[in-house]
């Protein structure tokens, strides 16, 4: 197994570790009021949707990107089953926000579908982006590892354009690992995504903004959730700063808003490709979870 399976998936989780303080806080000048450059883990005080979370934990991102983690380490594979169950379980009683996807994908749940057919009608990048710990048991089987990263994703937001970035992700991953610079694994995966995606097009639309800053880039595209907006933001993120996933990781929070989703497909391609050593060990050591995961991952 290639170790960088392990670093990338560790940049993940501490890429929502790192938005957790400023998730969805879309006003930039209140960020840089309160912190300053936020290069650090902190309590989420002016992020009112997470304000009763703690310093170290992870948004609903990042809660169910680890949730899949503890399903694939207790089952050995990925078991769509199990994941419902544990995502229900968790959610039943949840210390922190039920954003749109999460509540309908739980009424449908109530009204007896199965994991196969509950997924929302939700455009959010988020639900691609938990797909992340699947790399670590189907990193060397790319159709296996893009059918679970799409069955995950429907599982609660079944629209074609997330389900299609889950795909575009696992693929740029794969080639990543195979050892392409980000920017060319990107454009390799663009090449192996169906004719005329519209998930390619918003990839292309980020490479294209890589000369920009980046917050004037995100909010040209659009601080929000939604796959049209959040991804071509992650692709600017890993192309402008392809070699250093701490400053790619403060500029994504810097610019506000949905910064959970992008950092974290930014921080699992930037942290394939740079490794263990590129994460400041700080962030890891300040995540609440950090000793679990380096069991579940095996570090």
């Amino acid at each position: 197994m290639n170790p960088n399976i392990k670093s990338g998936i560790m940049a993940a989780f501490v890429a929502d570790a790192l938005s957790l303080g400023v998730h969805w806080v879309y006003d930039i000048s209140l960020i840089k009021e309160r912190y300053g450059r936020l290069d650090r883990i902190v309590k989420p005080e002016i992020a009112q949707f997470h304000k009763d979370k703690h310093k170290g934990d992870f948004t609903h991102y990042g809660d169910q990107m680890f949730l899949l983690l503890e399903s694939l380490s207790n089952c050995s594979h990925f078991d769509l089953d199990d994941f419902a169950v544990r995502w229900q379980t968790m959610f039943k009683d949840y210390n922190g926000y039920l954003d749109g996807a999460t509540r309908k994908t739980i009424i449908n749940f109530e009204s007896g579908k199965s994991p196969e057919a509950s997924g929302s009608d939700s455009t959010d990048l988020g639900g691609a982006s938990r797909m992340v710990p699947l790399a670590l048991w189907y990193a060397e089987k790319l159709e296996t590892f893009i059918e679970h990263a799409e069955r995950q994703t429907a599982m609660t937001h079944n629209h074609p354009q997330v389900i299609g970035s889950a795909r575009f992700f696992a693929i740029t991953a794969l080639e990543t690992l195979g050892g392409l610079a980000p920017v060319a694994a990107i454009e390799e995966a663009v090449k192996k995504m169906p004719p005329g995606s519209p998930v390619s097009q918003k990839v292309i639309l980020g490479l294209k903004s890589v000369e920009k800053e980046t917050v004037q880039a995100i909010s040209g595209f659009g601080q929000m959730c939604e796959t049209d907006a959040a991804l071509p933001g992650t692709i600017h993120l890993i192309a402008k700063y392809p070699k250093d996933i701490e400053t790619a990781l403060i500029e994504n929070i810097m610019a506000g808003g949905d910064s959970s989703a992008r950092g974290i497909l930014c921080g699992f391609i930037l942290g394939i490709f740079n490794g263990m050593e590129a994460i400041p060990q700080g962030w890891m050591e300040d995540m609440n979870a950090f000793s679990k995961i380096k069991t579940m991952v095996g570090l």
